[in-house]
């Protein structure tokens, strides 16, 4: 049972600093579109990266939490990563959208695993508790 409590504590680690990285890349990557100028001010892009930086951020405070709603939160963020990632990789000559694009899909692979695997963590939290309330 411990190691598959720290198997758990160091993947919701891991996932926060890829959300962290990514909601940082995200925002960096915004203020270079608008110094830019010209075909880097896309909207529907720059949208997508507010968006993704947004949600990195709640996620980190859900992991944080503990919230129940952890699970939904980091599958919902691995959605908004794979598209941004998908906007910034149609500027595919250069190298800051490739670099935003390849931590975006990186915080993808990390959320969508936790999403994932926090779903039945946490039925299986919420049985015992029904469980424990049952024998009383």
């Amino acid at each position: 049972m411990m190691i598959a409590t720290e198997s758990i504590l160091s993947e919701l680690e891991a996932c926060k600093q890829i959300c962290i990285e990514s909601q940082t890349a995200c925002i960096d990557t915004l203020k270079y579109c608008k110094s830019q100028g010209g075909q880097y001010m896309d909207m529907t892009m720059m949208s997508m990266m507010r968006d993704c930086a947004e949600m990195c951020m709640m996620c980190v405070n859900m992991i944080n939490d503990g919230s129940e709603f952890m699970g939904n939160t980091c599958s919902l963020c691995a959605q908004i990563c794979d598209r941004t990632a998908m906007a910034c990789e149609q500027m595919s000559g250069d190298d800051t959208m490739k670099f935003c694009a390849a931590i975006c899909r990186k915080c993808a692979e990390y959320c969508n695993k936790l999403g994932l695997n926090s779903a039945s963590y946490f039925r299986r939290s919420s049985l015992v508790t029904e469980d424990a309330l049952m024998s009383i």
